[in-house]
């Protein structure tokens, strides 16, 4: 009796949240994308890799088995990490190069509303990876969209959040009658 009393009323340890997955490219799909005659070959093989794991990881996830579809997450990004490292290593002044990143671009913007929903239907300890897997993926579609300006663009610096400011009437010193 008093064994299972203490049971009660021990405090229960908070839940770790899941790990983060690991951004991994397999050995087999690797060798795949070496083999590649061309860099457009090497895309359209890569963008089939990642579509597939990130089915496999949304069906996963209407299973409700969000261990395995971490780790297909996982390998998606690493395809999408290893395709943006490879475009980024070609000469970024050639036409070529920017019509890669633009089919890449379009493939990837698809992405982004699948990964939404799978979010919707994960428990939260899983939900901020696939959030992380939305920003990195939204951060990959700028950089493609960068390709297409070059140096010709001047970006501002982000403007640092300050406190509300005063009513115009009153900064600009204007009196009510």
């Amino acid at each position: 009796m008093l064994s299972t009393t203490a049971l009660a009323q021990q405090p229960r340890a908070p839940s770790l949240p899941a790990p983060p997955p690991m951004r991994l490219v397999s050995r087999a799909e690797h060798s795949e994308l070496a083999a590649a005659s061309n860099p457009k070959s090497r895309l359209r093989a890569t963008i089939n890799f990642a579509e597939q794991h990130l089915s496999r990881a949304e069906m996963l996830t209407d299973q409700k088995k969000f261990d395995e579809a971490s780790v297909e997450l996982g390998d998606y990004l690493g395809l999408i990490g290893d395709l943006r490292d490879f475009l980024m290593s070609l000469n970024a002044d050639k036409g070529s190069t920017r019509d890669l990143f633009r089919h890449m671009e379009i493939a990837i913007r698809a992405h982004v509303p699948r990964l939404a929903i799978m979010r919707r239907t994960t428990p939260s300890e899983y939900a901020i990876h696939i959030k992380d897997a939305e920003d990195y993926i939204k951060d990959t579609r700028s950089a493609a969209l960068d390709s297409f300006y070059g140096h010709s663009v001047l970006r501002d610096e982000p403007a640092e959040k300050t406190p509300a400011a005063e009513p115009q009437s009153q900064s600009r010193g204007l009196k009510r009658p």
